[in-house]
């Protein structure tokens, strides 16, 4: 069953990569490239401010900060226990693939993909009532891990999983929040 599974992971992972035409090479490096989304972040931190009250945006703030460092830790720690090599590292297949990145870490489960749709999921949570356009932030998790199948360095299944991780873990937090956070965090807006 694993093995059946892996394979359809590599034969998927060849089959997407291989869509990938060169005209859009530039486009979809800038896509993976984490600094290219700091203006994003910029509008969910103005939004926070814009929406909610300064004390209140600060506590929202300070637990998507939270949420950073805990989707860091728990993919750092599983792609060490884990230790599956990324594609552009995989012998069996990195002659048959179009490579952009040549990361050297390890592939499961793709931190692109938890860290964005985590922070995505519980800045939704958070503005979703105050923002009527806010189910438009998931383009940006989608376009981020879409970009690391075209760039070479992750199998789908890394994808998969690491959407869920972050996606669960944005959920996670909204919970925490909810429950032990906002009930000290809310001020009246003057």
């Amino acid at each position: 069953m694993l093995e059946k599974l892996l394979k359809w992971d590599r034969d998927t992972f060849v089959y997407l990569n291989a869509l990938g035409i060169e005209d859009y090479d530039v486009f979809w490096s800038t896509v993976t490239n984490i600094s290219t989304w700091i203006p994003l972040f910029i509008l969910f931190l103005l939004l926070f401010y814009l929406k909610f009250s300064k004390t209140e945006a600060l506590y929202k703030f300070l637990t998507v900060l939270g949420l950073v460092v805990f989707i860091t830790a728990i993919t750092h720690i599983t792609k060490v226990s884990v230790a599956r090599l990324r594609p552009n590292n995989t012998e069996e297949i990195n002659t048959l693939i179009r490579i952009l990145k040549s990361p050297t870490d390890y592939s499961f489960f793709s931190g692109h993909a938890s860290s964005s749709f985590s922070i995505t999921t519980l800045v939704f949570l958070f503005l979703r009532h105050k923002v009527k356009w806010a189910t438009l932030f998931f383009i940006w998790p989608l376009l981020f891990a879409m970009s690391r199948i075209y760039v070479g360095v992750h199998f789908p299944i890394d994808i998969i999983v690491g959407m869920i991780v972050g996606i669960l873990s944005g959920l996670l937090f909204f919970w925490i929040y909810q429950r032990f956070i906002a009930p000290y965090s809310t001020s009246v807006r003057p």
